[in-house]
């Protein structure tokens, strides 16, 4: 298997609008309301906008999205009661921005893609602090942001599911 694992070449890369189906196919496939772990659902224009003003990381595999990784100033979650909630306990320093959502595909996962979008999205934002919250019943995120350096500065509860605040500073 770890050999099958290896000749799979991803492409990490900024998004393009040509993303945005993908991206918003993965989503739906990973929302909460599917059994999923992302809490908010994001749309077409969300994406569109966000594109021009921030980051947002895609992994691809044979052209197609397996993963994505945004970042967005914090007006774009502006309104958005769970991050409002994040906020509330840990509200960042200057020029502090949002991470996430992330997500890589079910039949991806395990393969470093969540560390590797990380990794080019740090490139993309020197010297900036990234915040990010991840309910406590995700171990398998929680774990891999822990390892890839994050740190938690807190912990909310939003519709009585407890997240832990993680944060980290190119």
């Amino acid at each position: 298997m770890a050999e099958l694992m290896s000749m799979i070449d991803y492409e990490i890369a900024l998004a393009t609008s040509v993303d945005i189906a993908g991206i918003l196919e993965l989503q739906e496939q990973n929302l909460s309301r599917r059994g999923g772990m992302l809490s908010v659902a994001l749309s077409q224009e969300w994406f569109e906008k966000t594109l021009n003003e921030m980051a947002v990381i895609v992994a691809r595999n044979e052209g197609r999205v397996v993963g994505f990784l945004v970042s967005s100033s914090f007006a774009a979650f502006a309104n958005v009661p769970v991050v409002e909630a994040m906020l509330h306990v840990y509200p960042g320093g200057d020029g502090a921005y949002i991470y996430g959502p992330i997500c890589v595909a079910y039949s991806e996962r395990g393969r470093g893609l969540a560390a590797r979008m990380f990794a080019a999205l740090w490139m993309q934002l020197p010297d900036r602090e990234g915040i990010l919250f991840i309910r406590r019943d995700n171990a398998a995120s929680l774990k891999a942001h822990l390892k890839m350096g994050m740190q938690e500065v807190g912990e909310f509860t939003h519709h009585d599911i407890v997240h832990a605040v993680l944060a980290y500073k190119s």
